[in-house]
């Protein structure tokens, strides 16, 4: 089955971390990330730009587009990994591996049986 890990972090913070440091943090995400393909798990990755590059949008009736994100939080969504487990606990250990579960939160979201992707 697969998995969403929505890694959730505040973004403030890690935009004022110096880029030597966080060449350091993107070199522990690509090594999970290889530890992630090695045990046959790893499907996609990408992370987000900030959240002021966002728009939020309703349709009912009449388009509305608002800057940024639509809920004002402390941590932010900024990326994702998908991948696939043979379980909630098994996708609970991978998720519990990823550096990012050291300075935010993960949430993980098993996909819909009826709509995941191939």
């Amino acid at each position: 089955m697969k998995y969403l890990l929505m890694l959730y972090a505040e973004e403030k913070a890690g935009l004022a971390i110096p880029p030597e440091q966080m060449a350091g943090f993107m070199a522990k995400m690509a090594a999970y990330q290889e530890t992630l393909e090695k045990a046959g798990a790893f499907v996609a990755t990408a992370a987000l730009q900030p959240t002021f590059e966002a728009k939020t949008i309703s349709n009912a009736g009449e388009l509305k587009v608002h800057d940024g994100p639509y809920a004002d939080t402390r941590e932010q969504f900024g990326g994702y990994f998908i991948i696939e487990a043979d379980g909630m606990d098994e996708a609970v250990d991978f998720a519990a591996q990823c550096p990012a579960a050291t300075w935010g939160k993960i949430e993980i979201r098993p996909y819909h049986p009826g709509y995941a992707p191939g």
